[in-house]
Formats: C-alpha cells, structure tokens, sequence
C-alpha cells in the first residue's frame, strides 16, 4: 500500500514538473516506477506500457540513455517556463538570475545524459 501511494504521489509530481522548471519530471517516473514494480504489478505495467511515460522509463532502465526529442522537449520547457515570467514578470534581480542559473543547470544535465543517437554512433 505505501508503495501505491508513494508512486502516485511520485506520478502527480512529474506530471507537475511538466509546468513547473523547479520540479523534474523524468526522476520522479522513474521513482514511480520503482514503487509500483514493488507495490503493484498492475500499477507497473500501466506505467511501463503508457505512450507518453513508457518509452522514457524503458529507455533509461535498459540503456540509461534519454532520447534526444525528450531532451529537445524538456530544454523547450525550461527555456519558455523560465524565460516567460522572467519576459512578462517583474521579479527581483536575484530571483531572475536564480531562476536562470536553475534552468541552465537543468539543461546541462539533461544534455549531458548519453541519446540513443550517441550510443548507436559509437558502436
């Protein structure tokens, strides 16, 4: 039971840090997954098979690899969801550069992460 909930609360976090720039998405699927392969194989197979969660977990449980239209979409995201409020908000300086230095950090991470396409050209 702890494990279900532990992995729908992991669940409703990524789907949140799809809109917040703070909030990862991809760790928290992969948490989620973790729980429900302990919890419930039900829950399991539903994330594994789902077509938007599925092939990001598979990818990173088999090949720990992240695909590059996964990174092209989470730098997208990063860009348009720090840059809008910095663009149309009116925030204090050291709120802006923070905001940016986290979405910079983000960014270098996902892309420091091995695609698909690199590990196919290095064999």
């Amino acid at each position: 039971m702890f494990y279900n909930v532990a992995g729908s609360v992991c669940v409703v976090l990524a789907f949140l840090g799809l809109f917040l720039p703070l909030l990862p998405t991809t760790p928290f699927l992969l948490l989620a997954a973790l729980c429900f392969s302990r919890g419930s194989a039900r829950l399991h197979k539903w994330l594994l098979e789902h077509p938007t969660m599925g092939p990001i977990i598979r990818d990173w449980n088999e090949r720990r690899v992240i695909q590059p239209r996964v990174k092209r979409v989470a730098t997208l995201s990063v860009i348009v969801l720090v840059g809008g409020p910095l663009v149309f908000g009116n925030f204090h300086r050291v709120l802006q550069i923070l905001s940016v230095l986290v979405g910079v950090i983000v960014i270098v991470m996902i892309h420091r992460q091995p695609s698909r396409r690199t590990l196919e050209n290095r064999k």
